[in-house]
């Protein structure tokens, strides 16, 4: 007999399960029993505690390997066997494929998967049929797919994917923002002054995330390099290198490390995440492909205009002219241009800067996101409850 209030929610990572499910499965386990299951790491320990659920530790490669994906199916058979939930809900590609395969072969009732983003679009040749397959088999073994966004979602039905019913969940966006966290409060302030982050004298550019290729890394050091050399401005890079996954060019990185001007901090977590932010004139974010990104999410919540490529989910929450520019991906003149403008048209900056936090307020707040999460469990679990 199922257990059919048991719900299974997982990632690759537990990196991801920790950012993505923070207070979420707290607040679904007043009502089902949640499991969070995700590759073994520290993360798994920290989502243990402060969601008092029970985690599995399941070890998934991110990225393809067909002898380690193979062992990680059959574990993830034994576990949805011997849990037998109603419900099997993953998030991001490997954990997507090998979920809905071994939901699908022990028959959970409800194989849910979101597509936080795709990758298969910016990939070419064999790789890129590899990907449309995996995303393809995934699809084919969901009872339901939630794409993160309209850009998402077009993606999947435009290339044959699936063919299947795809909804939106809202505005898209599986996160939301806490709107109270995401603000220039005292402690932010006090953290800006703290670490010493404050330069009035000189226009500063905020990245955050993974200081990889497919971020626009590259095409943003050329264009910075270029604007340094003719302005007083900063670049502060807030995120990991992935040398071993998707480097950047020995070219970037000479001028990360020749350029003054560019600060490469590293990740940074918490309030001190925030102070970065908070000390920052614009946010700058040209990757090539994104589900529906947090960071853009973030940085407008701490009232910071924005600088986005025309892709999946950066043109969703951007709308140009009112709180960003965007520019065409792959482009280090288009972002140099954007960049230029957005330092010295003043007036426009403020009025970009001025709606940025209400435009991500009004669709993104963390708490309508959830609860049209938690409506479409309601919905989609009523008959087995």
């Amino acid at each position: 007999m199922w257990n059919k209030i048991k719900i299974i929610r997982a990632t690759t990572v537990p990196m991801s399960l920790d950012a993505f499910c923070n207070g979420m499965l707290k607040e679904l386990s007043q009502k089902y029993e949640v499991v969070a299951l995700s590759s073994p790491g520290k993360e798994m320990e920290v989502v243990a505690e402060r969601e008092g659920v029970r985690t599995i530790a399941v070890p998934m490669e991110r990225h393809i390997s067909v002898k380690h994906d193979l062992i990680s199916l059959w574990r993830m058979i034994k576990v949805f066997r011997k849990e037998r939930p109603a419900m099997v809900h993953s998030m991001t590609p490997k954990a997507g494929l090998l979920c809905m395969m071994a939901a699908w072969l022990t028959r959970v009732p409800v194989r849910v998967q979101t597509f936080t983003g795709l990758v298969f679009p910016t990939a070419t040749g064999l790789k890129r049929r590899i990907l449309m397959a995996t995303d393809w088999l995934t699809c084919a073994c969901a009872t339901h797919i939630i794409p993160e966004g309209e850009g998402v979602k077009n993606d999947l039905l435009n290339n044959g994917i699936t063919k299947k019913p795809l909804k939106v969940l809202g505005y898209g966006n599986v996160k939301g923002v806490d709107m109270e966290y995401y603000s220039l409060r005292d402690e932010v302030r006090n953290k800006v002054e703290e670490i010493g982050l404050r330069v009035e004298s000189k226009f500063t550019f905020v990245f955050v995330g993974r200081i990889v290729k497919d971020k626009g890394m590259n095409e943003l050091c050329k264009a910075f390099d270029k604007l340094s050399s003719m302005a007083n401005v900063r670049l502060l890079l807030v995120g990991p290198y992935e040398d071993n996954l998707d480097p950047i060019s020995p070219k970037s990185k000479e001028i990360i490390e020749r350029n003054p001007a560019i600060e490469s901090v590293g990740s940074k977590r918490g309030e001190e995440l925030l102070a970065y932010y908070a000390a920052a004139d614009c946010f700058v974010f040209p990757s090539y492909r994104e589900g529906f990104p947090n960071t853009v999410l973030e940085a407008g919540a701490m009232g910071l205009p924005s600088i986005v490529t025309d892709i999946n989910g950066s043109r969703e929450i951007i709308v140009e002219g009112e709180n960003g520019i965007i520019i065409p991906s792959h482009d280090a003149n288009a972002l140099f241009d954007a960049m230029l403008k957005m330092m010295r048209d003043k007036e426009a900056r403020e009025k970009m800067a001025g709606n940025a936090r209400q435009m991500i307020a009004s669709r993104y707040e963390q708490g309508y996101v959830r609860k049209c999460l938690y409506d479409f469990y309601d919905e989609i679990l009523a008959d087995l409850k």
